[in-house]
């Protein structure tokens, strides 16, 4: 099936999809660029897990005006190849590493990052895996738990198992994840977007818990301080609005920014307001 795109992007950049190689195999991205280059830094997004770069393609279609966007799938979410198994943080910002320097994204001019979610983390990784190719980073939503929390989350990620015969428990998982991202959506939050976000988001079955098992396993505050460049978390009123504040002091180079017209559906309703701080923090 085609991508799904909002008509209104539809006069923009075309997005289009490609393979790269990463320490695990193939790995997938989206890929959009204005038709003259602009001299602004390439644009990497990572996104929230499980998922895949198909719940940014409005945002990759409006950032694409003015400079190069690629919006890779983590290892074992979309169109990416999977990992024998769970992998550590630094070892999936490793993949993302590989896949820049095949592309020879970050080589003349350092790119810059966006991470939503569980993607914050690998953003911050890979800026600290190779920051002679990473500028500056737009976090959103910084999953950052107390040490209790995270342990008690890593178990219920470690628990998440090959589902049985009858598929009683990914019945079960998939009816929630219906309804969280489909029924329950906003009003003005299209259909049939969220109807591909739920695919993508389905299609990791059992392996929906792999990345947070490493996210789970993250010790922010050992690791954020690591980030050398500069910082930007836009941060919509959602759950994570207070640790995401939290998180965003533990960098020694950032600003913190409210989106209070944002709670969820953020790449539904919220691409202007994202659009805008990338283009003011990353010019």
């Amino acid at each position: 099936m085609p991508d799904y795109l909002p008509l209104a992007d539809r006069d923009g950049p075309t997005v289009r999809r490609g393979y790269t190689e990463c320490r695990f195999g193939q790995l997938h991205y989206r890929h959009a660029a204005p038709a003259e280059p602009t001299g602004k830094p390439a644009l990497v997004m990572l996104h929230q897990n499980p998922s895949s770069s198909q719940e940014y393609l409005p945002l990759i279609a409006e950032m694409a005006r003015d400079r190069a966007v690629y919006a890779f799938d983590t290892p074992g979410n979309g169109m990416s190849d999977t990992p024998p198994g769970p992998q550590s943080l630094d070892q999936l910002a490793g993949a993302f590493a590989d896949g820049m320097a095949a592309l020879g994204l970050g080589s003349d001019t350092s790119a810059d990052l966006f991470g939503y979610h569980s993607g914050t983390y690998l953003c911050t990784e890979l800026a600290i895996a190779a920051p002679e190719r990473v500028g500056r980073l737009v976090l959103s939503g910084l999953p950052m738990r107390s040490a209790q929390e995270r342990a008690a989350n890593l178990a219920k990620a470690e628990a998440v198992m090959l589902p049985a015969e009858d598929g009683e428990e990914i019945i079960d998982w998939m009816r929630w994840l219906w309804d969280f991202t489909v029924a329950q959506r906003l009003p003005g939050a299209d259909f049939e977007q969220a109807l591909w976000t739920f695919r993508d988001k389905a299609a990791a079955m059992h392996r929906r818990a792999w990345t947070y098992i490493g996210v789970w396993s993250y010790d922010a505050a050992t690791r954020l301080p690591l980030v050398t460049q500069p910082v930007l978390v836009a941060q919509p009123h959602e759950g994570l609005l207070d640790v995401s504040r939290e998180a965003a002091a533990l960098f020694p180079d950032a600003r913190f920014e409210e989106l209070p017209e944002l709670s969820r559906d953020v790449f539904a309703v919220g691409i202007p307001q994202f659009a805008r701080s990338i283009r003011s923090f990353c010019q």
